[in-house]
């Protein structure tokens, strides 16, 4: 049985994959920063025969001592996927120093530092796969996504580098590009950080505004489903011949 660790699991991406690698027969890791914030211990009473493949441990992925602590408690590893993130939409100009760093340690720094910890279990095994969820805004940038989209650029840029160093080592690197997706809470996140940090500066406001409204009114087109990006990270994991970078969901793969 091949075991799966995943990040950012308390809900969206990252639940929803646990449980399809669940109900592919994977021992899966699913990891969040607060066990207590994740509703994993309820859904789990209605899923019949996967208790024992299922573990449920809290992760930080924004601590190296948390992240230590985690791999060095498990056994093999055959797959990451790196999928905790946080969303955000601010005018850059307004975001302070403080959330610039928040969201790289989250979206880029804890990327590297979880790869880092787990590659020596994979050198050692001669195989494994590590997949990177990235954003689709990489392919096209938006307005007030200058940070997020530049932490998510950073790990596109940074993945396909590691992949070439770690091919000879039997190690698989993939990127999935989810597109915008009204059924998690992150794009949620991204407008509730904005409206409730409040840092566009007032030059900024009307643009916003129109920014803001757009985003409402082109909700109803082209989006991501869960299922899209659930079926992307499946196919990155266990299908070797995929390729390097999948977008998923529709107004993902109309950028591609």
């Amino acid at each position: 049985m091949k075991t799966i660790l995943i990040t950012g699991c308390s809900s969206g991406f990252g639940y929803e994959s646990a449980y399809h690698f669940l109900d592919k027969g994977w021992h899966v890791i699913a990891t969040m920063r607060n066990l207590d914030e994740g509703i994993f211990k309820e859904a789990l009473k209605d899923k019949s025969g996967a208790q024992g493949r299922l573990e449920l441990l809290e992760l930080d992925v924004t601590d190296a001592t948390s992240i230590a602590n985690l791999v060095e408690s498990v056994g093999t590893i055959d797959a990451l996927v790196n999928n905790a993130g946080i969303g955000w939409l601010s005018p850059f100009e307004g975001t302070s120093d403080e959330n610039v760093r928040r969201i790289f340690e989250t979206n880029t720094f804890a990327v590297f530092e979880m790869i880092r910890a787990l590659l020596p279990k994979m050198r050692q095994q001669g195989e494994g796969v590590i997949v990177n969820v990235s954003s689709s805004v990489t392919m096209k940038p938006l307005p007030l996504l200058a940070v997020y989209t530049a932490s998510k650029a950073a790990v596109n840029a940074y993945t396909e580098c590691l992949s070439l160093e770690l091919a000879p080592l039997g190690i698989r690197t993939r990127l999935v590009l989810p597109g915008q997706s009204p059924s998690t809470s992150f794009g949620k996140n991204a407008f509730a950080n904005m409206e409730g940090q409040n840092e566009s500066p007032q030059a900024y406001q009307p643009f916003v505004e129109q920014v803001m409204k757009s985003f409402v009114q082109n909700a109803g087109g082209k989006v991501t489903e869960l299922q899209d990006v659930v079926s992307a990270i499946y196919t990155a994991v266990t299908d070797a011949s995929s390729p390097f970078s999948i977008p998923a969901g529709d107004d993902a793969v109309a950028l591609s």
